[in-house]
């Protein structure tokens, strides 16, 4: 018989033993396995904002739309995680020798999400939507003189009146099912409650969503597709819940009620709690924020020697430390570092205080008692305007201290976008604009800077173009050779350069806060916030381990 000492040692022994045999197995087993990714689980975002129309020919209005059109429908081609455009419900695609005719061929194994067959008419369809006003697509601006026609089930064809190297881009659109949409006549397609219960052919379908007593969505809820044409998503549910600000959505993930949040401004980022179970996702999105200059509604802007002293006042990384938190780049024309054509050589024209000063007094601006320059009793007074969005009143104070260092008086308005899209950009009617505009995959600038934008839906901001420059943007667009287009746009950077129609800010980097245990999220290049889920079927939650 053992004693108790003996009893005691003996069964520490034993234990050691157990746990000895235990870890080695452990050791073993991991060693001799590797994770991968499995199925289940439930990914919940917060987004800010209300899903309205969940129809990828209308959704371009609202980012919340274009989340979830982004997840439940597909287009013909998408863009991959480095921002290159590859096939999508396109298999492949032939460009005619003149370059004007694409023949696209299309995946012959798709269904829709009530297991109807898609095909070409359902493309036909859509394109046919996106062109007839009497739907009102914000993407018809892009389809003006293109004829699109069907071949056979799965193959058609798109013709350009002329050559477009930037056209693959056009065709990310969504398609609609024709055979669910065909009933819906142009007055009842905005109202139709499809815009809600969508049927595509995406990696989710719609599940439900849920609303409050005063018919606010407060949730949106989607289920995997079995039958995806890429295979069968990992993760099996996604639930989006609705906040009315950064604030709430952030609170809502500090207590871990949701698993990630669609945009976070960088000021908020240090207001993250739980550091250690999440990762701060940082993409660089082709977009800027600038001040549009419309110098037919004020004399000072009018003269270049104002507006190329107040581009030398503008000290951007100032800017970019205070307002982004150093999460951002300075930009310094509509063609941002990695860009087909950027120029470095347009950052010569960076903060110099004293050369800002010095032109104006060159130019007998003279400074008054006030502090305030004046030539030929015109005062240097400008009225800028801007959204109430905090980011961008932050950096019209900004702007408005360093520029009066400049001698000028800068009278800041914020107002809602809806006030400012309405009552200012759409009639031109401002001095000075202080906004963003999103470029897209292709960095062709004709949306922006040709002078056929001036006008409203047009997107030139700042009236800007001549005969020369529209040129150049034009020769861009129909060059398929790049070292070419890359000199066509470079040289348009030049006189814009030299013309100063705006002031470039900055670009500012994509905050996408999600839990750690959120897998397979592998974007490098952000195209637009919605693409970021253009690979959603690869990411997970679930792991298993397999023999190697």
């Amino acid at each position: 018989m053992l004693n108790l000492k003996e009893k005691i040692l003996f069964y520490f022994l034993v234990s050691l033993l157990v746990f000895s045999a235990i870890s080695w197995a452990l050791v073993f087993y991991y060693s001799k396995t590797e994770s991968r990714p499995n199925y289940g689980g439930e990914y919940i975002e917060g987004i800010i904002g209300q899903p309205i129309r969940v129809n990828p020919i209308l959704a371009q209005s609202n980012d919340v739309d274009g989340d979830i059109s982004q997840i439940i429908y597909n287009s013909l081609f998408k863009y991959d995680s480095r921002g290159q455009i590859i096939p999508d419900l396109a298999e492949s695609y032939e460009l005619d020798e003149e370059k004007t005719t694409y023949t696209i061929h299309l995946r012959n194994n798709v269904q829709w999400h009530d297991g109807e067959k898609f095909n070409a008419d359902d493309v036909l369809f859509t394109a046919n939507l996106i062109s007839d006003p009497a739907y009102k697509s914000p993407l018809r601006s892009n389809w003006q003189g293109i004829e699109a026609q069907k071949i056979d089930d799965y193959t058609l064809s798109f013709k350009v009146r002329n050559p477009y190297v930037g056209f693959l881009n056009n065709l990310t659109f969504g398609i609609l099912p024709k055979h669910i949409w065909e009933g819906i006549l142009p007055d009842n397609f905005h109202l139709s409650e499809l815009n809600l219960e969508p049927i595509g052919t995406g990696p989710y379908k719609y599940s439900s969503f849920q609303k409050d007593s005063k018919g606010n969505i407060l949730s949106y809820k989607m289920i995997s597709n079995p039958a995806y044409f890429e295979g069968k998503p990992y993760i099996s549910k996604l639930t989006f819940n609705f906040y009315i600000d950064e604030t709430s959505a952030l609170d809502a993930y500090n207590r871990k009620e949701i698993m990630g949040i669609n945009s976070l401004p960088s000021q908020k980022i240090s207001d993250i709690k739980i550091q250690k179970s999440g990762n701060v996702h940082k993409f660089d999105l082709p977009r800027y924020y600038a001040v549009f200059f419309n110098q037919t509604k004020s004399v000072p802007i009018a003269s270049d020697e104002v507006r190329q002293a107040l581009n030398l006042a503008t000290n951007r990384q100032e800017i970019i430390e205070k307002v982004l938190n150093g999460n951002g780049q300075p930009a310094f024309s509509s063609f941002l570092p990695g860009m087909a054509g950027y120029s470095e050589e347009i950052e010569t024209n960076s903060f110099n205080l004293d050369k800002a000063n010095e032109l104006l007094e060159t130019n007998k601006w003279v400074r008054g008692e006030d502090g305030v320059r004046v030539k030929d009793e015109v005062k240097l007074e400008i009225n800028l305007v801007t959204t109430d969005w905090e980011e961008l009143a932050q950096t019209a104070e900004i702007l408005k201290s360093q520029w009066e260092r400049a001698g000028a008086r800068i009278n800041v308005t914020p107002y809602s976008i809806s006030d400012i899209q309405q009552n200012y950009i759409r009639p031109r009617e401002y001095e000075a604009l202080l906004f963003g505009q999103v470029l897209g995959a292709d960095p062709d600038p004709y949306s922006f800077w040709h002078s056929n934008q001036k006008k409203d839906p047009g997107l030139n901001l700042s009236l800007f173009g001549t005969d020369d420059t529209d040129k150049l943007v034009e020769e861009g667009r129909v060059e398929f050779d790049a070292e070419k287009r890359a000199a066509s746009y470079k040289k348009f950077q030049e006189e814009l350069g030299k013309e100063v129609p705006a002031i470039f800010i900055y670009s500012p980097e994509y905050i996408y806060p999600v839990a750690k245990k959120v897998q397979g999220i592998d974007i490098q290049t952000l195209v637009s916030p919605s693409r970021r889920f253009s690979d959603i079927n690869h990411w997970y939650i679930k792991t298993k381990r397999i023999w190697k």
